[in-house]
This record gives structure tokens, sequence and C-alpha cells, in this order.
């Protein structure tokens, strides 16, 4: 699998266009199942508004769905779907609902709403990509502990929470190849007394 970008969490953004409110909810989901939960979680919580305009893109498969929900075709969910694919991101999807405010907005006002608030709702998001990665575990005596969060932290790993008994345990993530210069590092510290340990890979946000 390669590396690619999605959001961390959700996010939420509001627009007003002749008093029509576009509220645009985007969350990770890495499932259809997910994705679905999601759409109707914003459905159930907005049971007044006139639409609730979606599109998902997943990773897995390349699965891409979006919905006009009783708007004119192509104004409300292709342009959701587009602004999740101009952004190269993956297992998301962004749910617009809108609350109609008595004017119509015409074929060109929709495109134009839809687009801003599910680019609002992106912007305001947590953009990650999920790589390789692996998890490292190496302890250290007290008196390299301040050196050894030097290599860490020199190596662009996520550290973890040190653990303080007799000595000190250091566990940190990293994308997957980056650990390689770390274990020589490590050695040298310790003076061989200390071996890196560190998991197969797996994909996380990072």
């Amino acid at each position: 699998m390669n590396d690619y970008r999605t959001i961390r969490g959700a996010s939420v953004a509001e627009i007003e266009e002749k008093h029509s409110r576009f509220i645009a909810s985007a969350a990770f989901a890495d499932t259809e199942e997910k994705a679905l939960a999601f759409l109707e979680k914003i459905r159930s919580e907005n049971r007044t508004a006139r639409h609730n305009v979606f599109a998902y893109c997943l990773r897995e498969g390349n699965r891409v769905r979006y919905s006009d929900d009783g708007e004119p075709a192509k104004t409300a969910g292709t342009p959701v779907l587009e602004c999740i694919q101009h952004r190269e991101l993956k297992d998301v999807i962004v749910v617009v609902t809108r609350y109609f405010g008595g004017i119509l907005l015409g074929t060109g006002g929709l495109v134009r709403a839809y687009t801003a608030s599910a680019a609002a709702a992106l912007d305001a998001a947590q953009v990650v990509t999920v790589r390789a990665c692996v998890r490292c575990r190496v302890t250290v005596e007290y008196g390299l502990y301040e050196r050894a969060m030097l290599l860490i932290n020199g190596a662009g790993a996520q550290a973890e929470e040190p653990v303080f008994t007799d000595k000190v345990e250091l566990c940190f993530v990293l994308p997957a190849g980056q650990e390689q210069p770390l274990i020589p590092a490590f050695r040298e510290l310790t003076r061989g007394a200390a071996q890196l340990e560190c998991s197969e890979p797996f994909y996380t946000p990072f």
C-alpha cells in the first residue's frame, strides 16, 4: 500500500448564501460502513434541513460515491466530491447540510456554495499522511536519557511518554526505513549495551 493523505477526526464549517445556511461536516472514514454511519448521524442531527448532500472517497477499491440529495444534477454532490479529489484525500466523507433560506440560488450559485462550504470544512480539518511506520523501543541508563532523546527527535520520530524504572524505556514511531541509522547510533551511545527493537511495518497517520 502506498502512502496517502487523509484527515484526522472530524471538522465542521458553515457559510451563508442568500439566507441559505450550508453546514459542511468532514470526517475520516476508511470503510463504506463508517462513511454511511457518519452520513446518518448528520441526517439525524438535521432532520428539518432541506438537503444533506454528501460525497466520499475510499482508498480501498478506489471507491467513490456522491449524492445531490434533491438538488439539481451536478450542482451539489459533484462539487463536494471535486473538493475532496482536488486535495488528493482518501478515506474522507463530506456532508453538506443546507437549510433553505427562501431564495433560489441557480445552478451557478449552488455550485459555488457547495464548493465553498466543503472547502471550508476540509481547510479546517487536520490533514495527515498515512504511511508505513515502525514502533521502536530502547532502554538506556538515566545518564544517557537526554542524549537518547536528541537522537530520537533528530530522526523526526514521534516519541511516546518515557517509562522510568531503574533505567529509562523509550518508545517511538517513525517511518519505516528511518530507524536504520538509529541502530548503530544507539549501539555507539550505549557502547553496545542497548539494543533497538523495532516492530514490523504498519500503516498509521504520521
